[in-house]
């Protein structure tokens, strides 16, 4: 193919990719008012599966700050008058755009596959499924574990029994496509590990050299993450964050040193 057929490709490609977000983005519209309650505002009840959960695992471990539904009340109010609207269409986008990347992916891999060596393509499939994959997972702990947890800290927070906790829709909304988003960038760490480990720069030696460091680093990341200081929160947020190190450590390469010695071990006679 040409330079120009080349581009005509691509240009199909965004096509069919834009095609598919204003699709859903229509499906969003549709099934927005029935699910924003329920999914998007979830965190600001009482009731949200994760409070119910550390409520539950308090009567156990009595040391877990105080979930329960007496200590949370939120209000939410609107101040600006396309704020509802507004949040409305962004939502049904931002719906639209996370079952579309599926899609996407897909349709990236049909228009880059034909370019590739065998060896190639299998290294690109790869990266395309796993980088897909762990994106939703990110975003899945941020809205699981992160946002709950940060949200409940900085409502319940009191600076002065005078002053009364309401929370804005814009402020509400923004907080929470901020740390869902970042949430699901940073579990890509593991593939951007993989590919300097493909291109030769990063081996399994150096996840077992900085350990440590990794340790403190997650520690020091959740702490940035999470604004409150308690031991609690701070626990809850490294663990994923060190995960993420250890499952780099796991899908990297081995030095080619130790790959050499181990092949060249003698094998034991049976």
């Amino acid at each position: 193919m040409s330079f120009w057929d080349h581009l005509e490709e691509f240009r199909w490609t965004l096509i069919r990719i834009i095609g598919a977000l204003m699709l859903l983005t229509v499906a969003g519209l549709i099934v927005m008012p029935k699910i924003f309650d329920s999914i998007i505002l979830a965190p600001h009840s009482s009731d949200f599966i994760t409070y119910r959960f550390f409520e539950n695992a308090s009567k156990y471990l009595p040391f877990l700050p105080d979930f329960s539904g007496e200590a949370f009340d939120v209000k939410m109010l609107n101040i600006n008058m396309t704020t509802q609207f507004m949040t409305y269409i962004s939502s049904s986008f931002a719906f639209a755009v996370l079952f579309t990347i599926p899609y996407i992916l897909y349709e990236l891999w049909k228009f880059v596959s034909p370019a590739l060596y065998d060896n190639e393509a299998k290294g690109v499939k790869t990266a395309f499924g796993f980088g897909g994959f762990m994106f939703v997972l990110g975003c899945l702990v941020g809205y699981f574990i992160v946002f709950p947890l940060i949200f409940r800290f900085l409502i319940t927070f009191e600076l002065s029994k005078s002053i009364e906790n309401m929370i804005s829709l814009d402020s509400y909304m923004s907080n929470f496509y901020t740390l869902i988003l970042i949430m699901g960038v940073v579990f890509e760490l593991p593939l951007v590990f993989w590919l300097l480990s493909n291109l030769g720069l990063v081996y399994r030696s150096f996840f077992k050299k900085f350990r440590r460091h990794a340790i403190l680093g997650s520690l020091v990341g959740a702490a940035l993450i999470t604004p409150s200081g308690d031991p609690f929160s701070l626990f809850v947020v490294t663990i994923p964050l060190y995960m993420l190190w250890e499952i780099s450590a796991f899908i990297v390469k081995k030095d080619p040193v130790e790959e050499e010695e181990e092949a060249n071990l003698p094998v034991e006679a049976s």
